[in-house]
C-alpha cells in the first residue's frame, strides 16, 4: 500500500513551472506564511525571493505573510522591507491562552491569511528557491482530490570540521518520529520527511485540524489528517535541498520528548492507550560544565517540561474569524 501511495502521490517540484500553475488557479487564492522567531539572517532573502519571483514576476502567490513569533532581533523590520504582511504571534491570538512554540505560530499565520490554499515555509532557510512554494502548491491547484502536501528534500549536516554527510540531517525523524509511525500508523511510513516545516493545505482542511503549540505540530497535522480524510487526500513534493542551521543534540532532545508526547495523546484519543494516568512531562538532560554543575558528575542537571498544548480547530472559532476579517477591511 505504502509502495503504490508512494508512486502515486509523490512529485517533484520541477513538474510545474509558475506561468503554469498561475494558468491553473483559475480563482483559486494562494497564501505563504513564514513563522519566524529571531530569523533576521535569513528571512529577508526568503521574503524578497517569493515577492520579486511569484508575485510581482508572476501573480502566483497573492498574500505573503510573516508571522513575527516573540523575536528579539529585527526579523519582523527585516521581512517588512523584503515585502512582507507581519503580523505578530500575539496581535493573532489575543484573548486566547499564551501559548509558545511553533505550532502557535503557524496557527497564527492561518489566522492572518485568507488565501484557498495556505503554504507553509520556514523562516532559517539558506539559500532559498522559490520552487519550494511551487512545489508545494502545484499539485493543490492541479489536482483536487489533493488535500494536504508534505514536502522532503536531501538535507545535509554540516559538521564543524567541514564535514558534511549528504543526507545526516533530520535526526529526530530518524530516531523518533519514523519509528512511531511505523509503529502506530505505518501508512504515514512512506513520507520521507515527516516532519519537514514545509507543507500546504487547502484552508478548508486546515481549519479542521488543532495546531499542537511545539515541536509536534507537524506530526500531529499527518496522523489527525490520516483519520480526517485518509492517505490518499495526501501527497509529497521532492523540493531538492534545503540548508538551514543545524540544532544542538540537546535541543533535539526536547523536540522529541515534545513529539513523544503529542503522540501520546493521539494514541489515546484513538484508543490504543486505555489509561487515564498520564505520563510525565519533564524531561531530564545532563549539560557538562556550567555553574551549577554537580560534584561527582560534573554536568549540571536541566529539566524541561516537554509537554504540549493545542489550539482548536479555526472553524470552531467563530468570533475569531469575524476578528479577523473586520481587522482585514480595516487594513
Amino acid at each position: 500500500m505504502v509502495e503504490a501511495w508512494s508512486t502515486y502521490r509523490t512529485g517533484s517540484a520541477g513538474q510545474w513551472t509558475p506561468r503554469q500553475l498561475v494558468a491553473a488557479k483559475r480563482g483559486t487564492t494562494v497564501s505563504v506564511v513564514i513563522p519566524a522567531r529571531n530569523e533576521e539572517a535569513t528571512i529577508g532573502a526568503i521574503v524578497a525571493t517569493i515577492r520579486q519571483q511569484l508575485v510581482e514576476r508572476v501573480h502566483l502567490v497573492d498574500e505573503l505573510i510573516v508571522v513575527d513569533s516573540r523575536s528579539s532581533d529585527a526579523t519582523a523590520r527585516v521581512a517588512a522591507a523584503a515585502g512582507a504582511h507581519v503580523v505578530s504571534q500575539d496581535q493573532m491570538t489575543r484573548g486566547l491562552p499564551r501559548l509558545e512554540g511553533k505550532g502557535d505560530a503557524l496557527w497564527a499565520g492561518l489566522v492572518a491569511a485568507s488565501g484557498d490554499v495556505v503554504a507553509f515555509v520556514d523562516g532559517d532557510l539558506e539559500d532559498f528557491d522559490a520552487r519550494f512554494v511551487t512545489g508545494l502548491v502545484g499539485p493543490l491547484l492541479t489536482d483536487q482530490s489533493v488535500g494536504y502536501v508534505k514536502g522532503f528534500y536531501h538535507r545535509g549536516l554540516h559538521h564543524s570540521a567541514g564535514v558534511v554527510e549528504a543526507d545526516g540531517g533530520g535526526r529526530v525523524t530518524e530516531l523518533t518520529a519514523r519509528p512511531l509511525l511505523n509503529l502506530f500508523w505505518p501508512e504515514l511510513s512512506g513520507f520521507v520527511q515527516p516532519l519537514a516545516g514545509e507543507y500546504a493545505g487547502r484552508r478548508t482542511l486546515l481549519e479542521k485540524l488543532p495546531f499542537v503549540s511545539g515541536y509536534g505540530v507537524e506530526i500531529a497535522m499527518l496522523i489527525d489528517l490520516l483519520e480526517l480524510v485518509g492517505l490518499d487526500a495526501l501527497a509529497q513534493v521532492d523540493l531538492g535541498e534545503r540548508r538551514h542551521r543545524h540544532q544542538s543534540t540537546e535541543a533535539l532532545g526536547r523536540m522529541s520528548g515534545q513529539i513523544l508526547h503529542t503522540v501520546w495523546v493521539r494514541l489515546q484519543r484513538q484508543g490504543w492507550v486505555t489509561t487515564d494516568t498520564q505520563p510525565s512531562t519533564l524531561l531530564t538532560q545532563f549539560r557538562r560544565g556550567g555553574t551549577d554543575s554537580l560534584p561527582n558528575l560534573d554536568r549540571e542537571i536541566v529539566v524541561t517540561d516537554v509537554s504540549v498544548q493545542e489550539r482548536p480547530p479555526l472553524r470552531d472559532m467563530a468570533d475569531l474569524q469575524t476578528r479577523r476579517r473586520r481587522s482585514r477591511v480595516a487594513a
